[in-house]
């Protein structure tokens, strides 16, 4: 009998960071590292150090809370599986992937974990906690061992462009030993400059009133055909991205004067955050958000997450949301300029937002409400063209605003609200599915669809005591997940996947002949740069929802695998199967193996079948779209190993492609060591085919069938 093998992975719970203040000092002496031992992590300083005033150093024995933000693995195939789960006719369209697999398919292995624990202990650092995917590892010292620890310079700024004032940062580029870059993506918690500020506007000085004015959900969800969908959110649960905390006496009132039953809203607390007992500046901004949910999908429960204001709030509430995996939708209505976010601090953040791609949950995010110079109230000043993150983020539906009128409850117009937000990222690349915007160059644009948002056609909120009049982006980007989760709960009745990520197929149906069906376009308006047009547009992306009609579209079947130009590509997911685990191929059990008593070809892990001496069966395969007009070659190593004798093949491996058998080896074939397979799979261009490898084993004497290294490569 064949040994086997049980592979073992644990989640470490997420803990709360410490808070830090700022003093100044001259006490902190200048870290001496080794430069030629240390490789510099890039966008690890903040913009605002550029423009500020050094006032002196942090001192020494000042405590400090950052975070080690590791880098994901396998990324090429992510980016092939994340396009292929969001394409209506791949096989892996819909098949999302649950935290665990991700993280063993993509995620810093415990041994990256290990190793970068090890070095942030033997610098005096105490580790307080690794995100249970395994991508941010908190840890806390003086500042003194964190300037050590990274080779950098901690200092105390002053900030003329927003007042003088005062924040610490570091004075330099991070940088980490040479064997630690391969793993290390950045540090974060280096500067306290960066705070998220929400998305939602109300009239000035205008005091609460007694009863309701502005938009109610009759309004609202009549205007947008939202209350014509036929569900409530039953069955779906939707997160509020959250830097405050609420008043569930606020909510209770609201549901109350509008008769809106529902589970209650409970609050997530994140790094030990919880507002609730006594909430600030941002109390509006949360009550806006549960609120609209409430008025569109009354039945959806409500989780509120609560974090700290900061850059490491902000990445560990991220990694908390999608290791969770409790929600099917994130509503996110805080956000900062992109020009004076971190980089490095926003692409941990879309790390997490490329898991909750992969794990089926939709993101949408309010564009902002300084139309296209997102920067106004921050450091670069209004001067500077700019956009909000996170709703620039790849993986976010970033939502613009609106002015809506309506004809008693019916849509009567729409045009742009004049500072919506909207433009081009600095930070991210143009993704495939952005197209047909008539937008040139190469980055993202924002943003990709809107709802009303102009306070002047605000929203009926209540807050603080009394109704208030609220309108921002920040009631948009609600508005949208709300809907998100009347979608969910129609998709799971008809047998259908979640929504996941939404723009892909947002975009293919406002490239489609449904376009004016499903969407309404917005064609009058502008914000300070960019004005409204026939299609997409930079300021209400491709429009407003027709939510009845667009539910029935995002229902309506599939289409057929990719066609068009060839683009040279491996295609085949976990090809050297070194995750550990089969996904995205499907093996019997035990097949996935890294036991010594078969070596594998390369790495650890290989495709063992059968080897027990028994009658019995194994099997793997991996189902792929090949594109048309390619040449497709398909390639494995494999290795026979029997305990029987002479010519007669017992023992059976069949290799297929579809209901093509390619070749069969047996025990016949049996070698010392591993040979090349080689198969012309181009008359499959076009089509979606299953690959397939299966072995049978008799009753007597073992035959193990080994495969590694596979790849089925298009050019």
């Amino acid at each position: 009998m064949r040994p086997r093998s049980l592979a073992l992975s644990a989640a470490i719970a997420v803990l709360p960071l410490t808070v830090v203040s700022l003093g100044v000092s001259t006490a902190q002496a200048a870290p001496t590292p080794q430069a030629a031992s240390r490789v510099a992590l890039p966008n690890t300083v903040t913009p605002a150090v550029a423009r500020s005033q050094k006032q002196g150093d942090l001192p020494a024995d000042r405590t400090m809370s950052v975070s080690v933000n590791l880098k994901l693995r396998n990324t090429a195939d992510l980016d092939r599986f994340l396009k292929a789960v969001s394409t209506p006719g791949t096989p892996e369209y819909g098949r999302y992937l649950t935290p665990a697999q991700f993280t063993a398919l993509y995620g810093p292995t415990e041994a990256d974990v290990a190793k970068v624990r090890a070095y942030l202990t033997g610098q005096g650092l105490t580790v307080d906690s690794v995100s249970a995917n395994r991508q941010v590892v908190n840890v806390r010292g003086t500042a003194a061992q964190v300037a050590k620890a990274f080779g950098t310079h901690e200092s105390s700024y002053s900030d003329p462009q927003q007042g003088g004032r005062t924040f610490f940062a570091n004075d330099a580029a991070a940088s980490v030993p040479a064997e630690l870059a391969g793993t290390v993506e950045g540090v974060s918690g280096l500067d306290n400059h960066t705070v998220r500020t929400s998305r939602a506007v109300k009239p000035k000085a205008a005091a609460p009133h007694a009863t309701p004015s502005g938009f109610g959900p009759a309004q609202y969800d009549g205007a947008y055909r939202l209350d014509k969908v036929g569900a409530d959110g039953t069955g779906t649960t939707v997160a509020l991205w959250e830097f405050d905390g609420y008043s569930s006496t606020n909510l209770r009132t609201y549901d109350s004067q509008y008769g809106l039953t529902g589970p209650a809203v409970s609050t997530v607390s994140v790094d030990g955050a919880n507002y609730d007992a006594k909430p600030g500046d941002g109390q509006g901004e949360v009550e806006l958000d549960s609120e609209i949910v409430r008025g569109v999908a009354p039945k959806a429960t409500q989780l509120v997450y609560e974090a700290p204001n900061s850059d490491q709030g902000e990445i560990d509430m991220a990694a908390q949301i999608v290791s969770e995996n409790r929600v099917s939708v994130i509503s996110i209505s805080w956000g900062s300029c992109e020009p004076d976010t971190t980089a490095s601090s926003m692409t941990a953040v879309n790390n997490s937002f490329k898991q909750a791609a992969a794990q089926g949950i939709s993101i949408f995010s309010a564009s902002g409400d300084d139309g296209s110079r997102d920067c106004t109230r921050s450091t670069s000043g209004s001067t500077v063209k700019a956009v909000d993150f996170p709703a620039s983020s790849p993986y976010n539906t970033g939502v613009g605003g609106t002015n809506l009128k309506v004809s008693g409850n019916a849509y009567s117009s729409e045009s742009a609200w004049s500072t919506a937000g909207g433009g081009v990222s600095t930070q991210f690349a143009k993704p495939s599915w952005q197209t047909g915007t008539g937008v040139t160059g190469t980055m993202r644009t924002v943003p990709d669809i809107a709802s009303n948002a102009d306070p002047a056609s605000g929203f009926a909120i209540y807050t603080t005591g009394g109704w208030q009049v609220y309108g921002g982006t920040s009631a948009a980007a609600p508005l949208w997940s709300g809907y998100t989760a009347l979608f969910n709960q129609k998709a799971k009745a008809a047998g259908q996947a979640v929504l996941g990520e939404a723009n892909p197929k947002l975009y293919s149906l406002a490239n489609s002949s449904s376009y004016g069906t499903v969407l309404h376009d917005v064609t009058t308006g502008k914000n300070q740069d960019f004005s409204t047009k026939t299609g997409y547009d930079q300021v209400t992306g491709w429009g407003t929802p027709v939510a009845d009609s667009l539910t029935t579209a995002l229902l309506g079947g599939t289409t057929p695998p990719p066609t068009g130009g060839c683009t040279s590509a491996q295609l085949l997911g976990n090809a050297g199967f070194e995750t550990g685990t089969a996904a995205p191929w499907t093996a019997s059990s035990g097949v996935v193996d890294n036991s010594a008593s078969e070596a594998a070809h390369g790495g650890s892990w290989k495709a063992w079948m059968n080897g027990y001496g028994s009658a019995h069966t194994d099997s793997v395969s991996q189902t792929v779209s090949i594109p048309a007009g390619c040449k497709a070659t398909f390639t494995f190593w494999l290795h026979v190993d029997t305990a029987e004798t002479g010519s007669t093949a017992y023992d059976k491996l069949t290799v297929a492609a579809g209901s093509t058998t390619l070749a069969t080896y047996s025990n016949a074939n049996a070698a010392s060591g591993y040979v090349q397979k080689s198969f012309d799979l181009s008359a499959f261009a076009g089509q979606t085919v299953t690959l397939k490898f299966t072995g049978t084993e008799d009753s007597s004497l073992q035959t193990s069938f080994v495969v590694d290294d596979t790849a089925l490569t298009v050019s």
